[in-house]
């Protein structure tokens, strides 16, 4: 993803206040301190005002875009020394492969005493090209409509390094190439020589207790790990909610599967066909 931001746009954007930066823990850094690269410290973008309209719900949310400030700070290095190098031609190089992460801010979020929260793992043959194989797109866009809907409001955080439970968009299509050959989705990774599950969620809990303060919130997840990973980096959760949504005949084995590890998926809303 391309993500420098030229010194004279930035230190616009900084003066406005629209540039913000937070420690591991969720906790505003001052410009010292970041500049120090702070271990975990990320670098925030917004709010940008965001009309949506995702499976025919339409809404208006607030935008904030993340990236960690010691990857940040590499790619301001590099550009800094193409531009003294008049290397113009050469800044397709920043494209690089940085995660970008985005919260989503829904309504009455910030005011509300236990917010819905989502935190959403990209996809992008669910999310994007609409794929069955998984049910990634409709949890999207159901998280989406609930926030938008609910009086509570609620925050959508995206985590864009997460394509495959972190395993990457190349790895993720053989897994896909080994489960039509009878494997799971978890026996799959295994067979790549990859673990079942290995994203990181420290920049999504640095996020929420940003966001969150003290407040606890309403987690829409069926992942075990998920809760567990985010209660150890501190963040509040007064209780799971289960988010089911987009169950299909083509994805309903891989559900199965994922309930079998844990997830807390009724086995009533898989169908037949999760058993074969």
């Amino acid at each position: 993803m391309f993500t420098y931001i030229d010194p004279r746009v930035r230190e616009k954007l900084l003066a406005e206040g629209k540039i913000q930066r937070i420690d591991h823990a969720g906790a505003p850094l001052s410009a010292a301190l970041a500049e120090a690269q702070s271990p975990g410290a990320l670098e925030i973008l917004g709010p940008i005002p965001l009309p949506l309209k995702l499976d025919g719900v339409e809404t208006q949310a607030q935008w904030y875009a993340f990236v960690r400030r010691t990857e940040l700070h590499e790619v301001q290095a590099l550009a800094d020394e193409l531009r003294n190098q008049g290397a113009a031609k050469d800044f397709a190089s920043l494209t690089a492969s940085m995660a970008v992460n985005s919260l989503l801010v829904f309504g009455n979020a910030d005011h509300a005493e236990t917010p819905l929260v989502r935190v959403h793992s990209n996809c992008l043959t669910g999310d994007v090209l609409g794929s069955q194989r998984c049910e990634c797109g409709p949890q999207l866009a159901a998280a989406v409509q609930r926030m938008a809907n609910a009086e509570s409001g609620g925050y959508l955080v995206y985590m864009a390094g997460h394509e495959g439970r972190g395993i990457g968009l190349w790895a993720k299509a053989a897994t896909y190439l080994l489960q039509d050959d009878g494997e799971d989705t978890y026996q799959a990774n295994r067979s790549l020589g990859l673990p079942d599950d290995c994203r990181d969620f420290a920049d999504a809990a640095a996020i929420l207790r940003w966001r969150l303060g003290n407040r606890a919130c309403r987690l829409m997840t069926n992942n075990p790990k998920k809760i567990a990973d985010l209660t150890a980096a501190g963040v509040k959760i007064l209780d799971a909610q289960q988010h089911v949504a987009g169950v299909s005949p083509h994805n309903s084995r891989y559900l199965a599967a994922k309930r079998a590890k844990g997830h807390a998926i009724d086995a009533d809303l898989l169908g037949p066909e999760s058993a074969s």
